[in-house]
């Protein structure tokens, strides 16, 4: 049994489709099963994180855990990795950042601060774990889509920001590959799951216009204009700060491109383009 949470979310949606394909059989932990319209196979299991819920009934029986930490509220993924070690779970999987050093580095930006933290506790857990460290996900530019319908223009910060951006399938399929791993192959490891390709956010803009056959422009605004909308939807200023420093810092920056999807999956990373395919509906006027 894999306990997998965040099902309900863009990554956990295709790595529950990925695990039942395998044959594992599937818990699913969310706030609202009723509406989760998750398969009929996945065990959909109500979890009042934060609630006062005792975790460790939610962990029962399973031998591993997907733990994306934005699906659980505050400090309440550390908890759960104490529930799942108490519940005698044997392994651990965290989705975590790529721009984290193990370093005193990852002090100055709260998002780093956090994944590293629950990193840190995973470790001292006495659990096998692995560590699936994603760059910025190509969803983010979903943030673009309500833009786009309603204009040419995209207005928002860092044209020149440049990542190679990860398409939700292959964090599934290496999240896939180190849950169902039988020999310890990905015991210890700390994978960084990149796209196959850099591109400006201009370029990506650029990549989503040809998809759906318009001419997009990308009108760069000040971060502070981005800042008021980001928090404006519910996230925490300090985190929406540590969100627009990491992509400030990539400003006509070449990233590194790892390996890692096709060392776990035995596929190369999927390509932005890719992406942009497979959601070219979320973009339609």
């Amino acid at each position: 049994m894999i306990v997998v949470t965040g099902a309900t979310g863009i990554v956990g949606r295709v790595l529950t489709d990925d695990l039942l394909a395998a044959g594992a059989s599937v818990r699913a932990l969310t706030r609202d099963p009723e509406s989760a319209g998750l398969p009929a196979a996945v065990e959909t299991v109500e979890a009042a994180f934060g609630g006062g819920q005792s975790l460790e009934p939610l962990l029962d029986g399973a031998d591993a855990l997907w733990l994306n930490p934005a699906a659980v509220p505050g400090g309440t993924a550390t908890e759960l990795v104490r529930a799942a070690a108490a519940a005698g779970v044997k392994r651990v999987v965290l989705l975590s950042a790529a721009p984290i050093t193990d370093t005193a580095a990852d002090e100055e930006n709260p998002i780093l601060r956090w994944h590293a933290a629950i990193e840190r506790a995973i470790r001292d857990s006495g659990l096998d774990w692995t560590f699936v460290r994603s760059t910025a996900f190509a969803a983010n530019t979903l943030m673009w889509a309500e833009q786009i319908r309603h204009s040419d223009t995209v207005s928002w910060p860092y044209a020149n920001a440049v990542g190679a951006l990860v398409h939700e399938k292959d964090i599934a399929a290496v999240a896939t590959a180190v849950l169902l791993d039988q020999d310890g192959t990905h015991r210890s490891a700390a994978y960084v799951i990149t796209g196959s390709e850099a591109l400006s956010r201009a370029e990506q803009l650029a990549t989503i216009g040809r998809a759906i056959g318009r001419s997009l422009h990308y009108q760069e605004v000040p971060p502070e204009v981005a800042l008021e909308q980001m928090t404006s939807t519910g996230l925490p200023r300090e985190h929406a700060q540590g969100a627009l420093k990491v992509v400030a810092a990539t400003v006509g920056c070449q990233p590194d491109i790892t390996p890692d999807v096709e060392r776990v999956t035995g596929r190369p990373a999927l390509t932005f383009t890719q992406w942009v395919a497979d959601h070219v509906a979320d973009f339609a006027a």
